[in-house]
């Protein structure tokens, strides 16, 4: 009898341990992990492409800046100004049409094209540098005029 009162007894104790009478104070006790924010790093190259953009288009043959690079470039600029810690490469690229040396003072000329429209928006020329890749290294492959004009324009990075 004495057996089956301890057993009964300690199955009771067992059972009230097991209760879920907590109540939630929204208190965090815990050491666990902050929760990350999704999305892209601020400040970040993945920020620029994914926020602002990061190329402006050009015509062919042509390094003049359209209304709709301008547009881009104007939130490139309000983008450097939050983010001042950051410096940034423009690179200038070509189609394939063309001599490599055209090709390259052509890049060079579009690059501070965007260059010099974000300086005028009151970036710093120090935190910016230029480079040309002419047509050496296209972002979109193949023939014909929607690949070519991909290939026209003005990249930002971040550095």
């Amino acid at each position: 009898m004495r057996l089956k009162l301890l057993g009964a007894l300690g199955v009771a104790a067992l059972l009230a341990g097991c209760s879920n009478d907590h109540t939630n104070t929204g208190a965090n006790t815990g050491s666990g992990a902050a929760v990350q924010p999704s999305g892209p790093v601020p400040g970040s190259e993945a920020d620029l492409v994914a926020n602002v953009g990061d190329r402006v288009f050009f015509e062919l043959n042509q390094s003049g800046l359209s209304g709709d690079a301008k547009a881009t470039l104007d939130k490139q600029a309000d983008w450097l100004a939050k983010y001042p810690q950051v410096s940034v490469q423009i690179a200038g690229n070509c189609d394939d049409r063309g001599t490599e040396e055209y090709n390259l003072a052509l890049g060079q000329r579009r690059a501070n094209a965007a260059r010099d429209y974000l300086v005028a928006k009151g970036s710093a020329s120090s935190r910016m540098t230029t480079i040309s890749y002419g047509k050496d290294r296209p972002t979109a492959t193949g023939e014909g005029e929607d690949v070519w004009a991909q290939n026209r324009n003005a990249i930002t990075s971040v550095q």
